[in-house]
């Protein structure tokens, strides 16, 4: 049975901060899109390209700010209610439940990016980070630039010190999905905090803070930098 996971960075601007990124990429069976329209309603204007195979990319070019990928995998029915369980284990934080549910899913049908994603943030969560890493790199060598992919990896590498790599990963995803706002936020604090580049977090939180104006939060770590920056 063919079914489609997708991501809808839109979904992920709504969340306060990057943790559960991963939540977002929910498996839907074929035909059976969340996003199909009914006869009544106006037509969206889209652009589709192809990120990677079967991977494509829909960014809306209707006025409303974010994407969709889509992928194309082969899931069984018993694989698909597991992934199910899976994403609500995690959703739970019940991250040791997630883990072996996601493991007969990466080595029955190694297709698809989700699992791999959902795995790492488990592994990650439960501090066994190299194995965290070693699903992260399949999901990017799979997809290269993969942003949900690329935005965990980069928190893995910000917490293991890896610094000037979690940087370099942020930037080369927001070459591609410059609109893709956790990475932006987190790429902010990283400069803020961890490398001292007051600059780069300005400028990182400005562009943040006009896609997303409703975050206080970073509205005051904004000011904050502002003024250390005498500006």
């Amino acid at each position: 049975m063919k079914s489609v996971n997708r991501l809808d960075s839109q979904r992920l601007m709504s969340w306060p901060g990057a943790l559960l990124v991963t939540l977002a990429l929910v498996s839907m069976l074929s035909g059976c899109v969340v996003s199909q329209q009914r006869a009544s309603e106006p037509k969206t204007k889209t652009i589709t390209r192809q990120l990677a195979g079967d991977v494509t990319v829909t960014r809306f070019e209707d006025g409303r700010q974010g994407f969709v990928i889509s992928e194309e995998v082969d899931m069984p029915g018993a694989l698909q209610r597991d992934f199910d369980t899976a994403v609500s284990f995690l959703e739970a934080k019940e991250y040791g439940q997630a883990i072996p549910l996601l493991e007969k899913i990466v080595e029955t049908s190694p297709k698809g990016t989700a699992p791999y994603i959902d795995l790492a943030l488990a592994y990650r969560k439960t501090g066994k980070r190299e194995e965290a890493e070693q699903h992260l790199k399949t999901a990017l060598e799979m997809v290269p630039g993969h942003p949900v992919a690329g935005n965990e990896y980069g928190l893995l590498l910000r917490e293991s010190g890896r610094f000037a790599e979690a940087r370099q990963v942020y930037e080369q995803i927001l070459e591609t999905f410059p609109e893709y706002l956790p990475v932006r936020r987190n790429l902010g604090v990283l400069c803020d905090l961890y490398l001292n580049d007051v600059q780069c977090a300005v400028r990182q939180f400005e562009l943040y803070s006009q896609a997303r104006p409703q975050d206080e939060l970073v509205k005051t770590w904004l000011s904050e930098l502002r003024l250390r920056a005498g500006q």
